[in-house]
């Protein structure tokens, strides 16, 4: 299906938008064209940085093209910058620095890189493409994943260069691919990814034909490492809008392949309709845990993905827990420490951190721990075991909790709310009042052994434990109060 043309009046304003943000291009990257003019080559601002113009957004990364090779590219860019690297050689692509104010009065930094014509080759067997250089802009432009990302500015002259059309998508909002969408996944199966990416960083649509081709092709992902798969998953989740790029991964089938966890939560609603999509329920908990994230200076600065993930992947043990009861009702009694154990394995196999791993996991294992709070007053000893069980998870814990509340019950919506706002506050006093950050018992291991005539060792352990125990069921004791409650223990102990 032929995409509906845009009208000439957009592609006007976009250009005279292009050329404002172009324009204030820093001087010491424009001057690059010159050099490499007088130099014999071709160079040209390629990819994300044109993309990004005709948007009206000026971008940090500043990518070149050019027809000289990688060494005489190194040559050229050790005179312009005042630090260079060629640490991307191998792919044709060399880096370079010009410290801010040294030549011209820009305030920043300018970071250029530069790479090589090029017409990349690929084994359909392998995870890496053969790289072979290129000897025209054109073919350069020809290998990149979509038409958006396939315009070009040739420098000195700013000349526009788009031989793929790629204004007009972008003007229609359209993910298209400069060549056959089949050769290009087959080529590089990540660009399958990238489109759900794209989708959900510029809010555009997969074209008809390009989505078929992820359709029919989505098990050939399986060819990428994991951390390419990795990398592609978390820049989508930080991106503006997650929703769009994950739903394009479940309905075209590579989220079968990648995170297979999330189209498994598209249960069939029962019978008598008493259960809720919960994937349906994912997305929208993870829409309502972004728009709770805070500015750079607040407790979660967003984007944060460990809360986009654990929002994403909170109820992924209800599948495997799932009961139809007697009666018509469903179940899913402990998924949220099957989940834990599924989202620990799927992040592993995804190659993300250790850190990230455990920080997920743990959210899924308590975001059901604050069931019941409105139901029965909590004593201060439950209070503080939230607290110490968070950890410094704690304000992610919070804004999770709220998000899962996605109830059309407006009563019972507003009951949960107020619930959680005052546990909120209950916290916050005993974090003023105890310091519960940095919670200890209120005798150390040194005086546990001193009052107990005891040698470092596992009763030690167990003594501090117990004065562990105490400190959270009843608060701070002093010393004194604490050393007879240490002698009392010890004198039952048989």
């Amino acid at each position: 299906m032929p995409v509906e043309q845009p009208d000439p009046s957009a592609l006007a304003a976009l250009r005279r938008r292009a050329l404002g943000v172009l324009s204030s291009l820093p001087p010491d990257a424009l001057e690059l064209g010159e050099i490499f003019k007088a130099a014999g080559h071709e160079l040209a601002l390629v990819g994300g940085p044109v993309r990004d113009a005709f948007l009206g957004r000026a971008s940090a990364d500043l990518d070149f093209t050019t027809s000289a090779s990688p060494d005489q590219t190194l040559a050229l860019l050790a005179r312009w910058g005042d630090a260079h690297w060629d640490i991307g050689k191998e792919f044709g692509t060399i880096g370079a620095r010009r410290f801010a104010g040294r030549r011209s009065s820009q305030a920043e930094d300018v970071v250029v890189e530069v790479t090589t014509y090029r017409t990349d080759e690929y084994d359909p067997t392998s995870r890496k493409p053969v790289v072979a250089f290129g000897d025209s802009l054109e073919g350069d432009l020809s290998r990149r994943d979509f038409t958006v990302n396939s315009m070009a500015v040739r420098l000195p002259e700013l000349t526009f260069v788009d031989p793929f059309d790629g204004l007009t998508d972008l003007a229609a909002g359209i993910l298209t691919t400069p060549v056959d969408p089949r050769q290009s996944f087959d080529d590089d199966p990540l660009r399958m990814m990238r489109a759900a990416r794209f989708a959900a960083q510029l809010g555009f649509a997969v074209d008809a034909a390009a989505r078929t081709a992820i359709v029919d092709m989505a098990d050939r992902i399986a060819i990428v490492s994991a951390e390419r798969v990795r990398d592609e998953l978390s820049k989508l989740l930080v991106s503006s809008s997650p929703r769009d790029g994950l739903q394009v991964l479940v309905e075209t089938g590579l989220a079968d392949h990648v995170l297979p966890e999330l189209p498994a939560l598209r249960l069939e609603i029962d019978e008598h309709h008493r259960h809720k999509d919960v994937y349906e329920h994912s997305l929208t908990v993870l829409d309502k845990a972004i728009a709770l994230e805070t500015g750079p200076d607040g407790p979660v600065p967003g984007p944060d993905l460990v809360l986009r993930l654990a929002a994403l992947l909170h109820d992924i043990g209800k599948p495997r827990t799932r009961r139809f009861e007697e009666g018509g009702g469903v179940s899913f009694h402990h998924h949220e420490m099957v989940g834990a154990k599924l989202v620990a394995k799927r992040l592993k196999e995804l190659r993300f951190d250790k850190a990230t791993v455990s920080a997920v996991a743990r959210l899924t294992e308590l975001h059901l721990r604050f069931h019941g709070y409105g139901e029965g007053a909590w004593t201060d000893s439950a209070v503080r075991r939230y607290i110490t069980d968070a950890g410094p998870l704690l304000e992610r814990l919070h804004r999770l909790t709220r998000s899962d509340c996605t109830t059309r019950n407006l009563r019972k919506a507003a009951r949960l709310s107020a619930a959680y706002d005052d546990l909120e506050h209950r916290i916050a006093a005993l974090q003023e009042q105890e310091e519960l950050d940095a919670i200890r018992p209120d005798l150390d291991g040194t005086q546990i052994m001193a009052i107990l005539d005891l040698q470092p060792g596992r009763e030690v352990g167990e003594a501090y434990k117990f004065l562990l125990e105490l400190r959270m069921e009843r608060g701070p004791l002093g010393p004194d109060a604490a050393r007879e409650e240490l002698l009392a223990w010890w004198a039952t102990r048989p």
